[in-house]
């Protein structure tokens, strides 16, 4: 098969290489989709990854092709998307079903062989499948889908809050419109990129409700639009040490601030600031990935269900679609930032 194989740091090769086979508990999916996740250009070109050589790419979906010992038959031919980290089942949070904070978990596309490639193994009980009307690219976006629901069940926000979000990446605009979807009526969004303003402005955010931070400054525009007081609720989606300090300034007294984005430094708090989280009895909580626990309750099922419902669509902020052979100018685009884009799909051949 034809698959991107890391090599090492900034050594990224599309190669031919073996079909993989399924073991215990396995099966093997075609896959059809696949996004490019910011994680994945750091650890492509800067950070590296936990072994050589691997195939990177944790977002995608496909079609089950064959299977393994102890895998029901059922699911031979299935559409199937794919939750990408594999617990450990045996640590405090795996009791717990907290498969999210598993201690020891591994990971596909990072510890273990992932979707830039025509074929992947995955163990069956990452594979949830799929309803008919949910598209193969729409089920590549599950995982970030699901990491912004996550997010947003952590506060269950109140419809009458007024709620800021501030990164408009793939993360922050489906926070938007889950939050959106869920009858928040007064969202604050906060961009830099003019295409960032055009997906806002179509979700039924007012151009009054989204700031572009190139041109004023957020602070006093949030004051402007709470009478000073402040929003309820701030999800912070960049990882920036300005971005977590414009949290805190302008969070309402007992106000939340989820923190979401990737940290890109190290995260430091000058007094003054760090003062503002006890005077104002400020919430900071974080958040990372999401719940897949196969009941109807988790992230994935929720997201699933609102997609079925045709009631959030993703496809609206997919702004690049490239073949496997092309796929390597999505991490270069994402790399050097040589043209706007928000997610960037790779559609793979029958």
């Amino acid at each position: 098969m034809k698959a991107y194989m890391l090599h090492g740091i900034n050594d990224l090769r599309l190669e031919t290489t073996p079909d993989p086979v399924p073991e215990e508990n396995e099966v093997i999916v075609k896959v059809r989709s696949a996004g490019i996740c910011g994680s994945d250009i750091p650890r492509i070109f800067k950070t590296g990854t936990y072994t050589y050589p691997l195939i990177p790419g944790h977002e995608f979906s496909g079609v089950v092709t064959s299977i393994g010992k102890n895998v029901d038959a059922k699911w031979l031919g299935k559409r199937v998307g794919i939750f990408p980290l594999i617990p450990c089942l045996t640590c405090e949070s795996c009791i717990k079903k907290q498969y999210e904070m598993c201690k020891n978990y591994n990971y596909l596309g990072s510890r273990r062989a992932g979707g830039f490639a025509e074929y992947t193994a995955v163990p069956v009980e990452n594979l949830i499948e799929l309803p008919d009307r949910v598209s193969f690219d729409e089920a590549a976006m599950l995982e970030p889908m699901a990491v912004a629901v996550h997010a947003m069940r952590r506060f269950q926000p109140n419809q009458q809050d007024t709620i800021a979000v501030c990164g408009l990446g793939t993360i922050g605009l489906l926070l938007l419109k889950f939050l959106k979807e869920a009858g928040i009526k007064h969202v604050l969004a906060i961009g830099n990129k003019e295409s960032q303003k055009e997906i806002v402005l179509r979700m039924g955010i007012s151009i009054e409700e989204y700031c572009d931070c190139r041109e004023m400054n957020a602070g006093e525009w949030i004051k402007a639009h709470t009478g000073g007081r402040g929003v309820d609720v701030f999800f912070e989606c960049v990882g920036r040490n300005e971005i977590l300090e414009l949290a805190i300034d302008n969070a309402a007294s007992a106000g939340k601030i989820m923190l979401v984005g990737n940290p890109n430094t190290d995260m430091t708090l000058e007094k003054s600031i760090y003062w503002k989280i006890l005077r104002n009895q400020l919430t900071v909580a974080g958040t990372w990935n999401s719940s897949f626990t196969h009941d109807r309750e988790d992230d994935w099922h929720y997201v699933i269900e609102r997609l079925e419902q045709n009631t959030i669509n993703p496809s609206d902020i997919i702004s690049h679609r490239l073949s496997l052979e092309k796929l390597e100018t999505g991490f270069t685009v994402m790399r050097d930032k040589t043209e706007d884009y928000v997610k960037i799909m790779g559609n793979f051949k029958d």
